[in-house]
């Protein structure tokens, strides 16, 4: 559909608040509101969608002016595993960083990644266009809410790291002062140093559904909805030889790519630790110092 008059104007006025913001007149909107709307000390809220715009102002003015936004995806996890256990990686992972950052918020986590629907039921994609155009549209959005920096990552595969990369260089060339970062550490570097954990601890490989993604599911479906745990013992896949899956006539094509029945709660700790340090560590590296 074309454009009407009323959204030129709009898209107009926002592109006009991103340069002003730019430009260093941020405080302009961050001193929006009355005196009467001034709030009460709230410094350990860290989630976006869970604040009010009063608390959000607040944190802006006292310094949390790093947006966090983290990715996740809905994909067939093995008969153990909910299929939305991406989601749930994915905010309590992003909740951590930000608590452990000090100076950041996250925005709500976006369920759907660039993936394709199988014949096994349960997943559910987008492509990579749409994907960066969702990145870019809120990473903007973002801004006019008054952040100045702005972290992408995602906890599934797709699209990562050739659409975060874009999207990051494609605004770093629009708006100056504003920057925005893509944090790849919490993904792939994190996780194969917890593979590479495994491999030393006499633990079989995996790619899927196996007991990397098993064991952190584990240790943080704290209401037992997530996994069914009755089903571990069982939740055996194609094997994982030299990191490529072995696919046979006697495939169970079940979603497991490797062998998830050793998952622990305390191993699905240790990896999710492991995330957050990385990310953690690379984004104090990113982020401009004063």
């Amino acid at each position: 559909m074309g454009c009407t008059e009323n959204d030129m104007r709009i898209g107009s006025v926002s592109h006009s608040l991103l340069m002003l913001i730019a430009g260093g007149t941020a405080s302009l909107i961050l001193a929006a509101g009355t005196a009467r709307a001034a709030p009460r000390a709230q410094t350990d809220l860290v989630e976006f969608e869970k604040m009010t715009w009063v608390e959000v102002k607040s944190a802006l003015a006292a310094g949390k002016t790093t947006a966090l936004i983290y990715t996740g995806g809905v994909e067939e996890r093995g008969p153990q595993n909910a299929n939305g256990g991406h989601n749930l990686i994915a905010h309590a992972t992003v909740e951590a960083i930000a608590r452990e950052l000090g100076n950041a918020i996250f925005l709500p986590v976006l369920p759907y990644t660039p993936n394709d629907a199988e014949p096994i039921p349960g997943t559910i994609g987008i492509t990579n266009e749409l994907l960066a155009a969702i990145l870019e549209r809120i990473t903007e959005q973002a801004f006019l809410n008054g952040f100045r920096n702005v972290i992408l990552m995602g906890d599934h595969a797709g699209g990562q790291p050739e659409v975060y990369e874009e999207v990051a260089n494609k605004l770093n060339a629009r708006y100056g002062a504003l920057r925005v970062f893509y944090c790849d550490q919490v993904y792939r570097p994190a996780n194969d140093a917890f593979d590479q954990y495994l491999a030393q601890h006499g633990y079989p490989p995996g790619l899927h559904g196996y007991l990397f993604d098993t064991s952190e599911m584990m240790y943080l479906d704290k209401d037992n909805t997530w996994v069914r745990r009755d089903l571990v013992s069982s939740a055996v896949g194609d094997p994982v030889v030299d990191g490529k899956v072995q696919i046979g006539p006697q495939s169970p094509y079940n979603g497991i790519q490797g062998d998830a029945r050793r998952s622990t709660a305390e191993l699905g700790k240790r990896a999710f630790d492991m995330k957050v340090d990385y990310a953690v560590r690379q984004i104090r590296s990113l982020l401009p110092t004063k």
